[in-house]
């Protein structure tokens, strides 16, 4: 006999399976109303005296929160008890036949045999959502699976797998509804769709509808708290604080790339055009051609004494090691100091003394032992003219091997130099050779060579600003006024030098009055111990010259103090015959004398 219930075909259940299938009966269950009464209107009792369910039965449906809902009869459901709570068990229909236990679908049964997929209604729960996630690397630990809430807002941790009977493992799902008050036999159980284990889905993520989740579901795991925010506030900080450095270390690079680009008008390097090499010739008379014929022969003389020291220049006479300079470069030697000459390639030897004299300004040395002297060639001082170019050499401030130029700038200026002692006898007259060639400290004794690189005159004195003229010139340098010996005076005098050791000095035989004011030369009146001012027998005397003449002209050049009257006749040599205009009384007279010779100092 049927109970009731609609019958035909059998449907299958689509309900969520229950996961107490195997669970025994409990105290609940017990209490719990089967929803079939036999013909005594009691339930039929399970195994162990209370009424359960067997292992192949499915349950009726059961909603989320655990209420229990019946399967409903063909006229209307009966309203939905609270769990744990029994359901009053419906009254018994008539027993005709033997009871028989069917099982109540939650549809209506479909006429074309259709399987639902899920009803309407609160019977019919929202499946679980799933997300992909991305596939961890090799090696990369998986998060466990997210189990979602229970129910209540709290996270719920994921279910384990339980090992079944007959020893297969039996996979639960992350969510478990409680299980139901009520319980329908069923005759036939229904085969159970395979499930994922928990290794297979540990890459999906469960969404419970009914739970409140605590976070998002892009960010499993438990949720965020104070320690969290501030360390991710620590490390943007940190990323700020990277991000600031990295962007001064690129901006000081890129500073210095800017100015080194500035600089160098790029990063590559420049090459400006250039002319190659050449043989290295000038022209003979060029400064540069000049400079390189007379080098060789100019020498630096370093001179070290008892009381002083100094420092000149010199050149090579002849190949027999005789070297031409100043008397004033040589002085501070003495009778027993040290002369080294070095030559212009470097090598150095010691030097002494060949002859000097002061009234000339001229000393002759001699090296031994050297041998590829060059000696420079000796030009003619009445040749030169003003205006032509000349080279002087020679080391100034110690400087050796210097070379400068200019040209003659004047001829047979009257130069008096040195008169150190007082008593006149170191005073060196000179009539001299001016040039505009810068000439130094130093340069004393070196060559003044013209365009064929020939010696015309030695460098011996300059006009300082701060100290007057001198053959030791002053120390605030050049001004372009240097003056040089004629070398047809100082060729005389270096011959006389070598050949006795002393020069001789050319005399008219007078004594001048060296504190007359008025223009020219005046003979004195009276000399030294009180004899007369004219030699008796000399050459002024021969010559008719009386003490009181005021001579004015030598050779048909005007002379105007006395020691213009003596820079003109050293010009000359001894036994020369000299031309000379006079005054006496007013009157103007000539007279014609030979030249004496005296011995140098």
């Amino acid at each position: 006999m049927d109970d009731g219930k609609p019958s035909g075909p059998r449907t299958k259940w689509w309900s969520r399976p229950s996961t107490d299938r195997d669970r025994p009966a409990g105290p609940e269950d017990g209490a719990a109303a089967t929803g079939v009464a036999d013909a005594s209107g009691t339930a039929p009792a399970g195994p162990g005296g209370t009424a359960g369910t067997t292992a192949g039965e499915r349950l009726p449906h059961t909603t989320p929160d655990g209420d229990y809902t019946p399967a409903p009869p063909a006229a209307a459901p009966p309203p939905a008890a609270d769990r744990g709570t029994p359901a009053p068990a419906e009254p018994a229909p008539p027993a005709a036949e033997p009871h028989v236990h069917r099982t109540q679908p939650l549809h209506a049964p479909d006429e074309y045999s259709t399987p639902p997929y899920g009803g309407p209604g609160p019977w019919a729960p929202a499946p679980p959502v799933q997300r992909p996630v991305a596939t961890p690397a090799h090696g990369t630990p998986v998060p466990p699976p997210y189990a979602g809430t229970d129910g209540h807002g709290a996270a719920a941790p994921p279910v384990a797998a339980a090992p079944a009977q007959g020893g297969q493992e039996h996979h639960t799902e992350a969510w478990a509804p409680p299980p139901p008050p009520h319980t329908v036999p069923q005759q036939h159980p229904v085969p159970q769709p395979s499930r994922q284990t928990p290794q297979q889905t540990s890459q999906w993520m469960r969404y419970d509808p009914w739970g409140a989740p605590r976070q998002p579901l892009s960010h499993p795991g438990p949720g965020q708290g104070v320690d969290d925010v501030r360390h991710r506030k620590a490390r943007r900080g940190t990323v700020l604080v990277g991000a600031a450095l990295l962007a001064l270390l690129a901006g000081g690079i890129g500073g210095g790339v800017g100015a080194y680009v500035e600089r160098n008008g790029g990063l590559t390097t420049v090459e400006l055009p250039q002319s190659g090499r050449d043989a290295g010739g000038r022209a003979p008379d060029s400064v540069a051609g000049i400079a390189a014929s007379a080098l060789p022969g100019v020498v630096t003389l370093h001179v070290n004494g008892s009381a002083e020291s100094g420092t000149g220049t010199g050149f090579v006479l002849d190949d027999r090691g005789h070297i031409l300079t100043n008397n004033h470069v040589v002085a501070p030697a003495g009778s027993n100091g040290d002369i080294t000459v070095t030559f212009s390639g470097g090598e150095s030897a010691a030097a002494e003394i060949v002859g000097k004299d002061s009234g000339y300004d001229l000393a002759v040395v001699k090296v031994t032992g050297v041998s590829g002297l060059t000696p420079l060639p000796l030009g003619n001082s009445d040749n030169v003219r003003v205006g032509d170019p000349v080279v002087a050499i020679g080391a100034p401030f110690d400087l050796s091997n210097t070379v400068t130029s200019g040209i003659i700038s004047a001829k047979e200026r009257p130069i008096t130099a040195g008169g150190e002692k007082g008593d006149g006898t170191d005073v060196s007259y000179v009539d001299a050779l001016q040039t505009d060639a810068p000439i130094n400290p130093g340069n004393s004794g070196g060559p003044l060579v013209d365009a064929e690189a020939r010696v015309i005159g030695i460098n011996s004195a300059i006009r300082a600003a701060d100290s007057g003229s001198g053959l030791d010139g002053g120390q605030s340098g050049s001004i372009g006024l240097g003056f040089a010996i004629p070398i047809n005076q100082g060729k005389r005098v270096a011959e006389e030098l070598i050949s006795t050791g002393k020069a001789t000095h050319p005399v008219i035989g007078v004594t001048l009055d060296m504190e007359f004011t008025g223009d020219g030369a005046k003979v004195g009146g009276k000399a030294a111990g009180g004899a007369s001012a004219v030699t008796e027998g000399g050459p002024a005397d021969k010559a008719g010259i009386r003490s009181g003449d005021i001579i004015t002209e030598v050779e048909g050049q005007r002379v105007h103090s006395g020691e213009e009257l003596i820079v003109k006749i050293r010009a000359h040599r001894p036994g020369d015959r000299l031309g000379l205009v006079l005054t006496r009384g007013g009157k103007e007279l000539s007279k014609t004398l030979t030249l004496g010779s005296a011995s140098g100092t």
